[in-house]
């Protein structure tokens, strides 16, 4: 237990010393201060009077006495869709490199010297990871949360939990990243990769009307395979933007909500770590 608490904290260590960790937090930082800048409320007796974005009156119309916590609501869920991007961006950038790094010479044979098996050193590699990942993700929801709770003095807690499901996604991605690390022991690799698949989730949620367009029935069937093999980012993206907007969200997008791409995304995590493990206990260094 002492020797994988080790390997977890040489990953922060790592990180520190690499200028990983400061240069996760400090963009993640320098975000948070630019959202803070950016928008300014004018709230009287509960309801928005006046809104300013970047500096820009945003016209009112007619509803000019607009229920405050309807705006956060709706506000919170839009913007949630954006911070999936790009809190699973940043975390895939900070911790793809965790196996290729560990895996270069004289570095490896340092790990395989210690008394933990090869599958043990690897999944420690990825808890540091998924900690990392976590924390940096704590910091940038919570702060969010905390600003728009400070202007606007509404709280709603999905707002935080929406971070849950972009967790999962990190938690697949860097799965995948880990297979790729141990296959390829390439950084660059791991990284366009794992952005790849990402964006490969998001075409595949055409995958009906992308079958419908090909000529051959083998080509549907394999795009239809493709779906629901590779992770369904596109549909938990939906997942997070309806989970945080309840009721402000259209109610098809909240009925099309199954447990489904839950189950197959982080299914597909599993196999990949599986193969991780499998293939780093047969590696040759």
């Amino acid at each position: 237990m002492k020797a994988l608490a080790a390997n977890i904290e040489d990953v922060f260590r790592e990180a520190a010393a690499r200028w990983t960790l400061i240069a996760y937090f400090f963009l993640s930082t320098i975000f948070i201060i630019i959202f803070a800048s950016a928008i300014n409320l004018d709230i009287v007796n509960g309801a928005l009077a006046g809104a300013k974005l970047f500096g820009k009156e945003v016209q009112m119309g007619g509803d000019s006495g607009l229920s405050i916590e309807k705006l956060v609501l709706g506000f919170e869920a839009g913007f949630s869709g954006f911070l999936y991007f790009l809190a699973t961006f940043l975390a895939i950038f900070a911790t793809a490199h965790l196996v290729p790094r560990m895996q270069e010479k004289g570095t490896i044979d340092l790990y395989l010297s210690r008394p933990v098996g090869r599958v043990k050193l690897l999944l420690s590699r990825y808890i540091a990871g998924l900690l990392l990942a976590g924390s940096n993700l704590v910091y940038l929801i919570g702060a969010i949360w905390l600003i728009v709770a400070w202007k606007t003095h509404v709280l709603h807690a999905r707002f935080l939990l929406g971070g849950a499901i972009i967790f999962l996604v990190i938690a697949v991605l860097l799965a995948f990243a880990f297979f790729i690390g141990v296959f390829t022991s390439s950084t660059a690799v791991s990284i366009m990769a794992s952005y790849g698949i990402f964006f490969f989730g998001l075409m595949l949620a055409a995958h009906e009307r992308i079958a419908a367009a090909v000529s051959k029935e083998w080509q549907a069937a394999l795009i239809n395979g493709l779906y629901w093999i590779f992770p369904k980012t596109a549909e938990l993206m939906q997942a997070v933007v309806a989970f945080v907007g309840g009721e402000q969200m259209p109610e098809q997008l909240l009925r099309n909500l199954t447990p489904a791409p839950f189950i197959t995304t982080a299914a597909f995590g599993v196999v990949c770590l599986v193969l991780a493990s499998w293939l780093f206990t047969r590696k040759e260094f």
